[in-house]
């Protein structure tokens, strides 16, 4: 049996070791000193995430700069041609502003009064009801493309229906517009330079945000384009890049970067060269970083813009747009747009946080992203009873909140598409696949007409 007097002691001397613990800790904390470096140009690598914006020891500050590989990745970006930092940004006239997160957003959400509220959400199912209207479903299996279904199911590259669903469906809607030449077809012999729906030469794609490059993958193997340029800032296992340069005809270039620094007109192997512009789930606002990239000769955010000043050698694009809960003000393509409706900055991001509702219902039987089946008298009945807005919001059934998240991704779609057209493109926006597949199912399609 120990005594008490030696537990006492055992007691306080676990004290000590804990205080000192603490002490030293909190020292080491003091000690450390931030690096100093533009993390945000590229992505982050996994041994930085964990260290916000990445801290090291004072004492091995300077020693770290020099041997940190993710300093020579920066460097030699910076060095690169088409690095211009934030010329797909907003206006650089307009007060800089912070990233909204999604927590501010709900918490100004809770913040309203309930007849805030409620007008905020009558306004929301009027302006979709009368700007949204015509947003068809179109969900495409082109011939073509099961040449290159038939490949993966063969297991050239790993194969998950859903992803291949979506790839194909997105290529069918560039047929149908008349981008892609639905009568081509792969046999030996055939002249892959017709693909273009124009008979021009074949032109270059760009996918932006590419992750591994499977839609690429699918468009190179079915329709033979010949150039491609991967734009992506995050690095990637099991890239579809060694697959693609194993093609005799094709040449492929990875710019690792951020969209928002991409001058693709300083690119030099894309200077004069056709090209179409895809990407498959471009998150928040990396679809308006994207619409920038290729519809801007210069960083500017001016509503209206003269097509001279359109990129001329874009042929078309097609772009799967997601994540709109991500989107912010500062960088969205087309803020007249929600001015003009009566929308201020504030209903934006709380339209914003609404849109993240679309994903979190069960979308395993049915198709949610079919707004009109829910009744908006249901939930004015919410919006009539007593109690807080966050009150309101639990009472409102998932059904409900989703066709509600629904129409505010499509609102937000709509100004882009708006945009697109002020610079002199035939666009439409579809759904692509059923929600039951991904209820991210919303696709913008463009084209140049003077070049078709």
């Amino acid at each position: 049996m120990i005594s008490k007097s030696d537990a006492r002691k055992v007691i306080v001397t676990e004290q000590n070791k804990t205080l000192v613990a603490h002490k030293q800790a909190d020292q080491r904390v003091k000690a450390r000193a931030p690096t100093g470096l533009d993390w945000p140009a590229v992505a982050p690598p996994p041994s930085h995430q964990s260290l916000q914006s990445s801290s090291v020891l004072k004492e091995n500050l300077e020693g770290h700069v020099k041997r940190c590989p993710f300093v020579k990745q920066i460097e030699s970006l910076t060095l690169q041609p088409y690095y211009q930092k934030g010329i797909n940004s907003a206006n650089a006239e307009e007060e800089v502003e912070e990233i909204i997160t999604s927590e501010f957003k709900r918490n100004a959400v809770l913040s309203m009064s309930l007849a805030q509220f409620s007008q905020l959400i009558l306004k929301i199912h009027s302006l979709h009801q009368s700007i949204c209207r015509h947003i068809r479903d179109s969900y495409k299996l082109p011939e073509a493309c099961g040449i290159g279904i038939k490949r993966q199911v063969d297991g050239k590259l790993p194969f998950q229906e859903k992803h291949v669903t979506q790839q194909a469906s997105i290529l069918g809607n560039l047929e149908e517009s008349g981008i892609l030449d639905k009568n081509f077809t792969e046999s030996e012999g055939v002249d892959h330079d017709e693909s273009f729906g124009d008979g021009n030469v074949v032109p270059a794609v760009v996918e932006f945000g590419a992750g591994r490059g499977y839609l690429t993958q699918m468009l190179a193997d079915c329709y033979g384009i010949q150039k491609v340029f991967l734009v992506e800032r995050k690095s990637y296992k099991l890239k579809a890049d060694r697959s693609l340069r194993q093609k005799e005809r094709l040449t492929l270039e990875r710019l690792r970067i951020d969209i928002e620094d991409l001058n693709l007109n300083a690119v030099e192997s894309l200077r004069g060269v056709p090209y179409l512009a895809i990407g498959k789930h471009l998150c928040g606002p990396a679809t308006d970083l994207t619409l920038r990239c290729c519809l801007m000769t210069q960083p500017c955010d001016q509503e209206k813009v003269p097509v001279s000043r359109v990129n001329i050698n874009l042929r078309g694009l097609a772009i799967a747009t997601c994540c709109h809960h991500l989107c912010q003000w500062k960088n969205y393509t087309n803020k007249n747009y929600f001015l003009n409706l009566g929308i201020t900055k504030e209903e934006f991001h709380a339209i914003t946080w609404f849109t993240s509702w679309a994903v979190d219902a069960d979308h395993s039987s049915s198709d949610l992203s079919d707004v009109s089946s829910v009744d908006p008298q249901s939930m004015e009945t919410n919006l009539s009873e007593n109690g807080g807005v966050e009150q309101v919001i639990r009472k409102m059934k998932a059904v409900e909140r989703a066709a509600l998240g629904f129409k505010c991704k499509q609102i937000i779609d709509m100004g882009r598409m708006a945009w697109v057209k002020e610079r002199g493109l035939e666009a439409q926006f579809v759904k692509y696949v059923p929600s039951t597949i991904s209820p991210e199912n919303h696709l913008l399609i463009a084209r140049c007409v003077d070049h078709l």
